[in-house]
């Protein structure tokens, strides 16, 4: 019988485990970023063209490479973090596997400049597909300058599976900012096609999340810290009424290595419980501290699950932490059955010196006076009112004008709306066909028997079709704004928003500015309210990101979904006839009258028959 198992080439067993670690550009930059965090650079820098699928390069101040460790960096399982496999459970470092640098050569042309800080000449390195190409000496700064070109040249089947760079883009971003937000101390900055995205000084951690996520965060934010044996806990939680319809601004840290929980993810959602909305995420930042040897990193290739020790006491700590510090800072209702709130001193009086009491009395008083001379009555000291010439107070009103049919006809009386009834007195007339039911359904007839309509996805379907003329066929009209509405966005928000900025202005938005952070607009669809802009622009990038559209025209159809889920008149909103009427006659006047643009029954149809069952 012949042999059948072999050693693999090292080319090969390399691609296979770039497979593990490099699913795209955003992890080649995640890798390279810890590479120089490890290295001790203090200014990175990462420069990107067509989403990382031209060139990646990270360029940082650190420590640099001698000659042996720049070409030994690149064989696989070389490292400098560990020795013995006691090491891998007191790991402070980011990197520790020795197969980043290893895979990414596999797949990607690699030139690599070093120089460390006590030598001349630094060290080029050029490497295409785990060959290396040339080595020799240059003049390069104290520090390491790796440039990714050409990702995945050599197995096209894996650059074909690469989405959009408005995507890739995206998860760039997404990685970037997990690296900075872990080190406030380290000035980070992002380059794309020439254009900057990211300039981060060196901060601490409040201004760093607002360096990232726009000024308007720093009202948001909610300090939390917990200092125990077992863990401790640093970082800020979102104010319970900023929170989003996506769980996008949901970052956990783990000695300073961002971490994906979703056991510790629920103990802070039952921190909020009873706060928040229904299907709103709460944002928070937490760094946790514990013991390395408590924690097991070297469970996932891309080092973003971690095991520990007790999970069910962290659970516990993190959550008490939260309540503790949204109650502290008056977030939460608190009830404190020992407190007197009437006791406690205004501030205003806090600084004023004691005065003593006086007494004023009126000496021209005299209750004996007459009512006529002083005003008083002597039983009950009222002022007495003055009724002279009461006549004139009906000076102009004649008989005839009380009596005339006329005399009120410009009088008008308010009266609340009516919203209880099921049958409005028009459709017992014969005026109208349809009536609400339940603020939810509106109810007409058919031939055959009743036609019973989800207002809701009604609506939704009509504005759905509407929008998407709009779109791709003509524009919309747009209503003015009277003063220009300012809306602020994070860095990776307002990219998305100048992607979809012409298909929005064909919905009738009208967009005056675009900033870093925020966004200017002067004209809105007619459909909305000036209120409603922030939470459907809200909705529409929480949509766009959660679907990862590519380009063309399934990106209009997620915009179209989600505008008109946010115009379309909401469940529980009282109609009046007309309105039932139009939306009845709008909706079989679409091209798809049965299903929601969520695929969603719209209406179901009982029959006479189906009644007559219901009575047998």
């Amino acid at each position: 019988m012949n042999d059948v198992i072999h050693l693999l080439p090292d080319h090969v067993a390399n691609q296979i485990a770039a497979g593990e670690v490099v699913q795209r550009p955003a992890s080649v930059i995640k890798e390279l970023l810890e590479n120089s965090i490890d290295a001790g650079g203090q200014n990175i820098k990462v420069l990107v063209k067509e989403a990382g699928k031209t060139l990646i390069q990270v360029t940082d101040d650190g420590k640099g490479m001698s000659l042996t460790d720049a070409r030994m960096c690149f064989e696989r399982h070389a490292t400098s973090k560990i020795n013995t496999a006691e090491d891998l459970f007191s790991l402070k470092t980011k990197g520790f596997r020795g197969e980043a640098l290893a895979s990414i050569a596999a797949i990607a042309h690699v030139e690599m400049k070093t120089r460390p800080g006590d030598e001349e000449l630094g060290t080029c390195i050029k490497i295409e597909g785990s060959e290396v190409v040339s080595q020799e000496p240059c003049v390069t700064p104290e520090g390491t300058t790796i440039c990714v070109k050409n990702l995945f040249y050599n197995i096209p089947a894996r650059r074909n599976f690469l989405k959009s760079d408005t995507v890739e883009l995206r998860h760039i971003i997404d990685e970037f900012q997990r690296v900075a937000l872990a080190h406030p101390g380290i000035q980070f900055s992002l380059f794309h096609n020439g254009s900057e995205l990211f300039q981060l000084p060196e901060s601490n951690l409040r201004q760093r999340i607002v360096n990232i996520f726009g000024g308007k965060t720093n009202e948001k934010l909610v300090p939390v810290t917990e200092e125990t044996d077992i863990i401790g806990i640093n970082g800020f939680v979102g104010k319970p009424e900023f929170a989003k319809k996506s769980r996008g601004e949901q970052f956990f840290f783990v000695n300073d290595r961002f971490i994906k929980s979703p056991y510790l993810n629920h103990a802070v959602t039952a921190a909020f419980e009873g706060l928040l909305k229904d299907k709103a995420y709460p944002s928070y930042f937490l760094y946790l501290q514990v013991d390395p040897k408590s924690i097991d990193i070297n469970i996932h290739p891309t080092k973003t699950q971690i095991k520990f020790d007790d999970e069910h006491a962290l659970y516990t700590i993190l959550r008490s932490s939260i309540k503790h510090s949204l109650g502290q800072f008056n977030v939460a209702p608190v009830l404190d059955f020992d407190r007197d709130s009437t006791l406690d001193t205004p501030y205003e009086f806090s600084r004023k010196g004691v005065t003593t009491p006086k007494i004023e009395v009126d000496p021209n008083f005299n209750p004996f006076k007459s009512e006529g001379s002083s005003g008083y009555s002597s039983g009950g000291y009222r002022k007495a009112n003055s009724t002279g010439s009461w006549e004139s107070l009906y000076t102009g009103l004649e008989s005839e004008d009380l009596k005339s049919p006329d005399s009120f006809e410009q009088v008008e009386f308010e009266s609340d709306e009516v919203t209880g009834k099921l049958f409005d007195k028009s459709e017992h007339d014969g005026g109208g066909t349809t009536f609400q039911l339940n603020k939810k359904y509106i109810v007409t007839t058919l031939k055959s028997g009743l036609l019973v309509i989800d207002q809701h996805r009604a609506h939704s379907r009509i504005l759905y079709e509407e929008l998407l003329k709009n779109i791709t066929v003509s524009s919309a009209v747009s209503q003015q704004l009277l003063f220009p509405l300012q809306l602020q966005f994070s860095t990776n928000e307002i990219e998305l928003l100048r992607e979809i900025k012409e298909s929005l202005e064909q919905t009738g938005f009208i967009f005056s500015e675009f900033t870093k952070d925020s966004v200017e607009i002067t004209g809105i669809p007619t459909q909305i309210s000036e209120s409603e802009v922030a939470i459907l622009l809200e909705q529409l990038l929480s949509d766009l990101e959660n679907e990862v559209p590519g380009a063309g025209f399934s990106q209009v159809d997620i915009l179209s979904k989600s505008l008109a889920k946010g115009m379309a008149v909401k469940s529980g909103t009282s109609l009046n006839p007309h309105d039932q009427q139009n939306i009845v006659n709008s909706l079989f006047a679409c091209k798809e009258t049965s299903l929601s643009p969520y695929n969603k029954p719209i209406f179901i149809t009982l029959t006479v028959d189906e009644l007559d069952k219901k009575f047998m």
